[in-house]
This record gives C-alpha cells, sequence and structure tokens, in this order.
C-alpha cells in the first residue's frame, strides 16, 4: 500500500497571494477611478511671519507663531473681445458698432461608455490567472472564477474610461 504525499501550499504563500490579489484589484480600480477621491479642503489660515521681540517684551515667554507656507491659487481668465464693425454713411460719418453676439449653443451630450468586450476579456484572463494561483481543491476552483468575474468587470471599467 503506496501513500501519495499531498501538497499544500505553504500559508505564508497564501497570505502573499491574496495580499497582491487584493493590492492588485485596488490599483486597478483607483487607476479606472471607481474608489473615491479626497474631498479635503485646503488649509486658509493666514500666515504669520516671524517678528523680533521688541526691547520690552520676554522672547522665552512668548510661544513661536506658526508659520505656513502661504496657499497660492492659480485661475484662468479668459477675455472675450467682441469685433467692430465699421459703418460709413454718404456724408462720410463712421459708427462703430459691435458685431452681432452669436447665439451660444447647447453642449452636445456626452457619449455613453460603451462595455467592451476585449476588456472584459482581457480581464478575465488576467484576473483567471491570478485566482488560479491561491488555494487547491474546491478553494482554487472558487479563486480562480471569483477572479475571472472580478477581473472582466475592472477590465471592462478600465476600458470604458479609455
Amino acid at each position: 500500500m503506496t501513500t501519495t504525499p499531498t501538497t499544500r501550499i505553504h500559508p505564508l504563500m497564501a497570505v502573499a497571494a491574496v495580499s497582491l490579489t487584493l493590492v492588485s484589484l485596488v490599483g486597478a480600480a483607483s487607476i479606472a477611478g471607481l474608489l473615491p477621491s479626497s474631498h479635503a479642503t485646503p488649509d486658509t489660515t493666514p500666515v504669520v511671519a516671524n517678528a523680533a521681540p521688541q526691547a520690552g517684551q520676554q522672547a522665552a515667554n512668548q510661544p513661536m507663531p506658526e508659520t505656513r507656507p502661504a496657499v497660492v491659487e492659480h485661475r484662468t481668465v479668459v477675455h472675450h473681445v467682441t469685433p467692430q464693425v465699421r459703418r460709413v454713411d454718404n456724408d462720410g460719418y463712421v459708427a462703430q458698432a459691435p458685431a452681432a453676439q452669436p447665439q451660444p449653443q447647447a453642449p452636445a451630450p456626452a457619449p455613453v461608455a460603451q462595455n467592451s468586450p476585449l476588456g472584459m476579456g482581457i480581464g478575465a484572463v488576467v484576473g483567471g490567472l491570478i485566482g488560479n494561483q491561491v488555494g487547491g481543491g474546491k478553494g482554487k476552483t472558487a479563486a480562480t472564477i471569483a477572479g475571472a468575474v472580478g477581473g472582466a468587470y475592472v477590465g471592462n471599467e478600465i476600458a470604458k474610461k479609455n
């Protein structure tokens, strides 16, 4: 009677494979724009300059004011210039009148992103390959299927953004 040795994946390898999968999925979701971005507001406290203490003040008893770099905002300014139209009457009088303003057009609606079979296919293959590296037996099959489904979703989202 011979027994076949069972080959099991080392627990540290399983943890490494799972962490690599999670980091890859989070990175792909970040690139695809699926993760929310920070909505932090800039700190607009005034900047205090370091002033030398006057003769009657004790420098050791007063705390130093906090200094921060100044916040600089850059804005683009667009100046619209209306072209002038010259009109000459019969008696030689020249009148300057602004040209007729063109009517603003309504912006065209943004095109709706379509599902991408190529993105889904590539994502499913990559996700399935990554998922196949995890677990053994039925767990390996489940990880492969989950990786393929997740990869197809992420691949489709990335293809929609591009």
